[in-house]
């Protein structure tokens, strides 16, 4: 097969829709998503390659374990979102904010600095009939615009990002933000100073995870003394 991508840099959208299916995730089949399959170019091409045609690694063309976990809780738990304005932060695909829209936030914000996750954001909206906002401004140790909770799916994957993460969050919490994290067990996550909300079984890929099938947990951020 033609590992050749397109020059996608000029037009994120087109590129999406090339390459990618429109597919439900093991987890979350109420919500379809634009993702990347083994038989598509996007997948077998390294981050060398994609990067030769502008394109950065393709974090959102996957349905991360962390993410899934916080939309089945959400959708499973629709009270905890009706009424309130979420921050889907590193949001990737946007399945978290989505599902929050499905559970009846009344707004989602995605945060990423990757253009094509902006772009995957929106695409994957439409595919689900709802409506939410993107950015690619990087919001770490911005001040709370508005938010009334703050989600976040897979971000614990490397320092030192994972620990300005942390600090910025626990900011948040303690001026009155909820926040929720999801995470299979990375390595970074925190320690300690959280409550968990739920564990779920996230069938995933090894190309993604090192095990098909992840313990994933969904955790609220505590506000340290």
């Amino acid at each position: 097969m033609n590992t050749q991508a397109p020059a996608p840099h000029r037009d994120p959208d087109t590129f999406i829709a090339t390459q990618t299916r429109l597919l439900a995730s093991p987890l979350v089949p109420e919500i379809q998503l634009h993702q990347a399959t083994e038989d598509l170019p996007i997948w077998k091409m390294s981050e060398e390659e994609l990067a030769d045609h502008g394109i950065p690694a393709p974090f959102w063309a996957f349905a991360w374990a962390g993410g899934q976990a916080i939309a089945r809780y959400l959708l499973d738990k629709p009270a905890y979102v009706q009424g309130k304005r979420i921050l889907d932060f590193g949001a990737g695909s946007g399945i978290i904010a989505i599902a929050a829209l499905k559970a009846g936030a009344t707004s989602a914000l995605t945060a990423d600095i990757d253009p094509f996750a902006k772009s995957a954001c929106h695409l994957n909206a439409v595919a689900n009939n709802v409506q939410l906002t993107a950015t690619t401004e990087n919001l770490i140790g911005s001040p709370n615009t508005g938010w009334d909770i703050v989600l976040v799916g897979d971000m614990c994957y490397e320092q030192p990002l994972a620990g300005e993460i942390e600090s910025w969050l626990r900011g948040l919490v303690a001026q009155g933000t909820d926040v929720l994290i999801g995470d299979p067990g990375r390595t970074y996550l925190p320690k300690s100073g959280m409550e968990k909300k739920a564990t779920y079984r996230v069938q995933t890929s090894r190309a993604l995870e090192d095990l098909d099938v992840g313990s994933t947990k969904v955790w609220q951020l505590l506000a340290t003394r």
